[in-house]
């Protein structure tokens, strides 16, 4: 379980690689990446929907189909939770995703998180023949059918249905703020992810997030986030900021998500843009330096 009351799990972001061109990804270097992420322990790989891809926003990586790079992850590991971080809702049909996600479920023996976003580019929802102004009732609206059409209900005016059919309820995660209120998301929503902020600032952030899960459910919510990370040799339990993260060292990482821990955090994705070699390292060392330390608390 990615989320659990009192307990913090880390995960990475894919894909793994220098922000240096428009390079596409390596599918051969992101297996190996998530192969090793899985005999080291670390719980979920994220991947991305970035349905155009541009050289300025969100990275300048040529992201490929997210569903695609699932099924090849999926064959590439054994235990690691499979994750999508995020969906963008507004731009692709409910039923074309729920019959994604059963199928991912299913090929990767119920490892599969779906995670959905609203996306926020306006240039791209051009595109696909979308107004983003309308971003938050299309995330609403596909919500719902996508809700129905994982719980078995297809209203097609006949008799329809999805397979394959999985044999356990799909939990929704909410990436960002979805164009929601956070008692919409406290409702509707297993769990929340959502993104670096300075320490003081996302303190603030979860409180309010804790006072909107209060108000809307008794049942639990989880919360998570993403952390871009520089990992450095550097002592002491120090870090700086950078762009949604920290550049740091070992014991600073460890002390960056005890705090987030304390908050209230049950989940960190952790987003490296380094080479090969550089990403084997970090993942290594993380897996020997803190998620020891991280799980007895």
């Amino acid at each position: 379980m990615l989320f659990q009351a009192g307990k913090l799990t880390v995960g990475i972001v894919l894909p793994i690689q220098p922000r240096d061109g428009g390079r596409d990804i390596d599918f051969g270097l992101q297996r190996e990446l998530a192969a090793r992420a899985d005999e080291l322990g670390f719980s979920a790989l994220w991947v991305r929907d970035v349905p155009l891809n541009s050289a300025s926003y969100p990275d300048p990586v040529g992201h490929s189909d997210p569903w695609v790079l699932l099924g090849a992850l999926a064959a590439s590991t054994r235990s690691i939770t499979l994750a999508t971080g995020a969906i963008v809702l507004p731009l692709r049909h409910p039923l074309h995703i729920a019959k994604a996600a059963l199928s991912m479920d299913a090929l990767s023996s119920g490892r599969f998180l779906l995670g959905l976003g609203s996306g926020d580019r306006p240039s791209e929802f051009s595109a696909f023949g979308r107004y983003v102004d309308e971003r938050r009732e299309l995330f609403r609206a596909n919500w719902a059918e996508l809700a129905s059409a994982l719980d078995g209900q297809v209203d097609g005016g006949t008799e329809f249905e999805l397979r394959p059919r999985s044999g356990r309820p799909m939990p929704l995660v909410a990436v960002g703020s979805s164009s929601q209120s956070l008692e919409w998301i406290a409702r509707n929503a297993f769990a929340w992810m959502t993104y670096h902020r300075p320490l003081a600032a996302q303190k603030d952030r979860i409180a309010l997030w804790h006072n909107a899960v209060s108000r809307s459910t008794r049942e639990f919510r989880g919360l998570g986030q993403a952390m871009a990370l520089d990992l450095v040799d550097m002592t002491g339990d120090k870090a700086e900021e950078i762009n949604l993260g920290y550049r740091t060292g070992p014991d600073g990482l460890y002390r960056a998500l005890t705090d987030l821990r304390d908050l209230g955090v049950h989940h960190v994705a952790l987003n490296l843009a380094v080479n090969r070699d550089k990403a084997l390292a970090d993942l290594r060392i993380i897996a020997r330096d803190v998620l020891p330390r991280l799980s007895v608390g």
